[in-house]
């Protein structure tokens, strides 16, 4: 919560995307988000954040204090996520925008993009199954 307040004035710029938008093949994405916990908005409204461990483990959470595990692989040239309460995988095309990180789900409108607003190398703040993350 103790950054919704840099979300909220990032996501007021709007979203504005290069036209050669090309998506992050695995080991780039790797390398550009582990170690880092990432705040995201959907349509310039905070939507959620995620933590990116080692050993591509991630944490995330809705921006409500509950946060899930799971972990991110690579298939069919996305990068996909599987979490502890959600089996089938989310699917993703990370890209490198004007704007900074994006995140397209497969086949989804441009629109619905999660764009990265802010990230930190703080551990999300979980009250949920992950606590003192």
């Amino acid at each position: 919560m103790r950054h919704l307040s840099l979300l909220l004035a990032l996501a007021l710029a709007g979203p504005a995307w290069a036209a050669d938008e090309a998506p992050l093949s695995a080991e780039a994405f790797a390398q550009a988000v582990t170690g880092k916990t990432l705040y995201f908005t959907r349509r310039g409204a905070p939507y959620g954040a995620e933590q990116y461990l080692p050993g591509r483990e991630v944490i995330w959470t809705f921006l409500d204090g509950h946060c899930v595990r799971g972990r991110w692989y690579e298939a069919r040239e996305h990068i996909c996520f599987v979490y502890e309460n959600e089996p089938e995988p989310q699917c993703w095309d990370f890209l490198e925008t004007d704007r900074g990180l994006a995140a397209r789900g497969e086949g989804a409108d441009p629109v619905n993009d999660l764009v990265v607003a802010g990230e930190s190398r703080a551990p999300l703040d979980c009250d949920g199954p992950v606590p003192g993350v």
